[in-house]
């Protein structure tokens, strides 16, 4: 093998990487997917598009091995390599949030009229979990809480919010977390909470983000 061959052949592997995180629609299934296993039916309503697109998209990941999946039945579900994966897509979200002023923009016009308080930290959630002052919403899907949530966190998922509200304590603040810093159900629970009244705030970040900070987690 000639230098020339070698360089070409390694950097094709390094773009079969990067290609997999070239689109838009596939960046959002490698999101969901940090949270639990899915099957491509559910995948396909999540990111609003064909189940044939979404085949394509998932196909793509397993060839750069960034995604692989496994048989249960007659379906097959996906889900994330290993970890790695995660540290490459919050070293992508750092990037962009420190070279984009577009994405600071838009970050900044999303939250504005609905973060009347300061999002949480995870150091800061923590330690009021211990001092037992605070109500822990997770906002996403129910599925996504039985397969990990943070420990001593309530499920009332955004879709059941607003009939579930009773089972929210008023003397209390409530931390609602989601998806990751980029997910938007837990911004519009705050948004529906504070106009019932009841002192709410977001987590700065979400479920994975907490997880990999190796911070309790439960499951079931």
């Amino acid at each position: 093998m000639k230098g020339r061959e070698f360089k070409d052949m390694v950097f094709q592997l390094f773009a079969m990487i990067a290609q997999g995180f070239s689109s838009p629609k596939r960046l959002e299934i490698i999101d969901i997917l940090f949270q639990g296993e899915r099957d491509v039916e559910t995948l396909s309503k999540e990111v609003n598009m064909s189940i044939a697109n979404t085949s394509n998209h998932l196909q793509i990941l397993k060839n750069a091995k960034l995604v692989e999946s496994r048989k249960e039945g007659v379906r097959a579900l996906y889900r994330i390599t290993d970890s790695s994966v995660f540290t490459c897509w919050k070293n992508l979200q750092a990037i962009a949030e420190t070279k984009l002023y577009e994405l600071k923009e838009i970050v900044h016009m999303y939250y504005q009229d609905r973060d009347k308080f300061e999002p949480i930290s995870r150091e800061n959630l923590l330690s009021r979990i211990k001092s037992e002052d605070v109500f822990v919403l997770d906002v996403r899907p129910f599925e996504e809480y039985r397969m990990g949530h943070i420990s001593e966190a309530r499920s009332i998922p955004l879709s059941e919010l607003k009939r579930r509200i009773d089972e929210i304590p008023k003397n209390m603040e409530v931390v609602a977390y989601c998806r990751g810093p980029y997910c938007v159900l837990s911004a519009e629970a705050i948004t529906f909470l504070l106009k019932t009244g009841i002192r709410a705030v977001r987590l700065e970040d979400g479920f994975p983000e907490w997880k990999d900070a190796g911070l309790p987690v439960e499951a079931g």
